[in-house]
């Protein structure tokens, strides 16, 4: 089990022909994933050339758009690794097409353009999950990555991670490398965005193989909050949590577009506090939070 990517999804990459598209093509495959084609409407026709995860060569042929690589090839998932002003139609006819799953890489995408995304669709009856934009991706080590998340940094395990910063993804995943995760997902840090906390968290507590979920968020907005309300009406698993930014200067955008603080609204200690509330151990630092995750851990194995 993990949470909505397997060794079973079939991939195909928006993008496929540019530059991050290609090398981010490469260590998909490397991963183990079954990438399947691509989708670029001006070299629809011709093919691309990669190495599978065991040496051979495969050629991927890219399709003039996602409807029909899905017709073609069964893909159930979709990366988009299109410029910001070009993301906004990509991932409406990912949504036109109803792919299960898009994951939008993409960084700098306009929030109106984000926005309209996610109205248009709820409007068509929410049948794309859409992670992202500005993320890292999904991961379930061993068996597919569907990002830019490094794939040699842990294995598989208990823990479940779910994160709006891509960098604290990759420390937490090294921090608990040794424990290994069901699935790590990094949602974003966009005020817009389609997965969230609450989604991912939910998720995780149907999956039997998730033991423990850690979630990181950061200053700006009131996920956390909603995170919190959520864990503590429904949600039996321990969970522990890190919010980035407890030093961050009051009404100052700090790096992801979302992390801005109003007065107390928004800020680390808010939400540390309802965290806290709802049963959430936090740590101040990863490394911390690692740690409390780890104390958990051990007291399961113990258990078990």
């Amino acid at each position: 089990m993990a949470i909505f990517l397997t060794k079973d999804s079939k991939v195909i990459v928006q993008g496929i022909t540019g530059g991050e598209g290609t090398k981010h093509t490469a260590l998909m495959l490397k991963a183990g994933t079954q990438v399947v084609g691509g989708v670029n409407a001006r070299k629809a026709g011709t093919t691309v050339s990669h190495t599978a995860a065991d040496g051979s060569a495969v050629e991927l042929p890219v399709y003039a758009t996602v409807a029909e690589a899905m017709e073609k090839t069964g893909a159930d998932v979709s990366i988009a690794f299109v410029p910001p002003a070009f993301s906004k139609d990509a991932i409406v006819e990912a949504i036109d097409a109803e792919i299960p799953l898009l994951v939008v890489i993409t960084e700098g995408i306009p929030v109106q353009d984000s926005a309209f995304a996610w109205a248009y669709n709820v409007e068509k009856g929410n049948k794309t999950r859409i992670i992202g934009p500005n993320c890292p991706g999904i991961i379930t080590p061993g068996e597919a990555l569907v990002g830019i998340t490094p794939a040699n940094i842990s294995g598989k395990g208990p823990v479940g991670l779910v994160s709006k910063s891509g960098t604290l993804t990759y420390q937490m995943m090294f921090e608990l490398r040794e424990y290994g995760f069901s699935t790590a997902i990094g949602i974003g840090g966009d005020p817009v965005i389609g997965t969230t906390h609450i989604d991912a968290i939910e998720a995780f507590e149907k999956d039997p193989e998730t033991k423990i979920i850690v979630m990181i968020g950061e200053i700006g907005g009131d996920a956390e909050e909603r995170a919190a309300d959520y864990i503590k009406a429904n949600v039996t698993k321990p969970v522990v949590g890190y919010v980035a930014g407890f030093t961050a200067p009051e009404g100052k955008t700090m790096g992801h577009a979302g992390a801005i603080v109003s007065g107390s609204s928004g800020t680390a200690q808010a939400k540390k506090d309802a965290l806290e509330a709802a049963g959430v151990k936090v740590g101040k630092t990863p490394s911390e939070t690692a740690a409390l995750a780890r104390e958990i851990l051990q007291s399961l194995v113990v258990e078990a």
